[in-house]
């Protein structure tokens, strides 16, 4: 006798705390890998013949990783619900091979441009499979959770990788210590991977536990979903923003403060201590703040988010050294983390489940060409002042704004308050 797949597969994360745990591992390398660049690559774009205050020739490696990891969040969505989440999390880390060894023998800042294409489609594989695969895993009331430890564990490792790597750079150098330091992590992320387990058993699971019988050709196509969550359905439309204007955010964090940093005499190892500070308190947050969305809805945790986050932004930009910076990267990061999982864990709230990895992928395309959009406005705005104290001024406004937003757009959402 077949037993049906429903009743063979249970959700939650207790229930599959070991393949939980694998994902979260891999999540963990996959932040490691972006990590690494943030506090490194603009104090020393100067190398790579980036010219004093050619901001938007600086900003054009996080443009071609935004546009990138964008489309490619898109694209994964659609291939892992067709394929499986696995082949798609394996091509990603494959792409993320040639990413050191172009920093290491770039003799230009286009070859850094270059490396992070193959970035942007390894993140928009890797990471977007991760997150994904825990959603599977998790039960219904535990989304928020699930994301939260994801994002947690991902922007930790980003932290972590910051501060490292510039130490390591500090000590043997750039090219060599980015090097090391990449393909370390990737060879580690290649070794775990033969225990992962696809999860999209699980979707088929819970899609025949919750609808049981929609045949194939009644689910909604990837053109639909696209249209109806990006424009056409008011709450897809205002997370969808909220996404693009966080990265923006993080645009600035990762090309626009190491420079403002250094023009207020911080050093390299100085300034991965304060990028990193940022991402881990916005990772180790998120265990808790992915699971408030889940008691008390998404709205408000999105909302204060954004307004802590401007509220950093403002403090950073007012400070002129450490004492008044770090606290105000640690507020940024607090407010990153309350909106962050929540923004997702919104979005999965909304989605049917044999649509999940689309819906999600429709959401991390507009959210990540928010890095795209923020090198193009940062850099042009810091290149007409010749400084880039106005891009700051200018993203605290706009997450300001976003915030407000957000709270009317979804202020009368059911999905979004518990």
């Amino acid at each position: 006798m077949v037993v049906p797949v429903a009743s063979r597969l249970e959700r939650g994360i207790a229930a599959n705390r070991g393949q939980f745990a694998l994902q979260a591992l891999q999540v963990f390398f996959v932040g490691l890998v972006i990590g690494m660049e943030r506090a490194v690559l603009p104090d020393v774009a100067r190398d790579f013949g980036v010219a004093p205050g050619a901001f938007l020739f600086l900003a054009s490696f996080v443009l071609s990783f935004g546009l990138v990891k964008g489309a490619l969040n898109l694209v994964a969505g659609g291939l892992a619900d067709r394929f499986g989440r696995k082949p798609v999390l394996v091509a990603g880390w494959i792409a993320a091979i040639p990413v050191p060894l172009l920093i290491y023998v770039a003799p230009n800042w286009w070859w850094i441009v270059v490396a992070n294409v193959f970035l942007g489609i390894s993140q928009g594989f890797t990471w977007t499979m991760t997150v994904t695969s825990q959603i599977d895993l998790a039960g219904s009331h535990q989304r928020g959770l699930a994301v939260g430890i994801n994002e947690a564990t991902g922007y930790v490792a980003v932290g972590l990788a910051g501060f490292g790597a510039a130490v390591l750079a500090h000590g043997i150098g750039v090219r060599p210590a980015l090097l090391v330091f990449g393909l370390a992590t990737i060879v580690a992320a290649l070794a775990t991977l033969a225990r992962v387990r696809d999860t999209l058993a699980w979707v088929k699971a819970e899609h025949a536990e919750a609808q049981g019988h929609a045949p194939p050709d009644q689910i909604e196509g990837f053109g639909s979903i696209f249209l109806r969550i990006s424009f056409r359905d008011r709450a897809g439309r205002a997370i969808c923003q909220g996404g693009i204007v966080n990265k923006i955010a993080d645009t600035l964090v990762w090309v626009m403060f190491p420079v403002f940093f250094r023009r207020h005499g911080a050093g390299l190892v100085e300034i991965g201590w304060l990028t990193g500070i940022y991402a881990m308190v916005w990772g180790l947050s998120q265990l808790w703040t992915g699971h408030l969305g889940d008691r008390i809805g998404r709205r408000r945790p999105v909302v204060a988010g954004f307004f802590l986050l401007a509220v950093g932004i403002a403090l950073t930009a007012i400070g002129r050294g450490p004492m008044l910076w770090l606290p105000a990267a640690a507020i940024m990061g607090v407010g990153m983390a309350l909106l962050y999982p929540n923004l997702i864990a919104a979005m999965s709230d909304q989605a049917a489940p044999l649509i999940r990895g689309k819906a999600l992928g429709t959401y991390r395309y507009w959210r990540d060409t928010g890095y795209a959009i923020g090198a193009l406005l940062l850099g042009a705005v810091a290149q007409l002042a010749r400084a880039p104290l106005p891009a700051l001024w200018i993203t605290a406004a706009l997450v300001a704004g976003s915030g407000l937003w957000i709270a009317l757009a979804l202020k009368n959402s059911a999905n979004h308050e518990g």
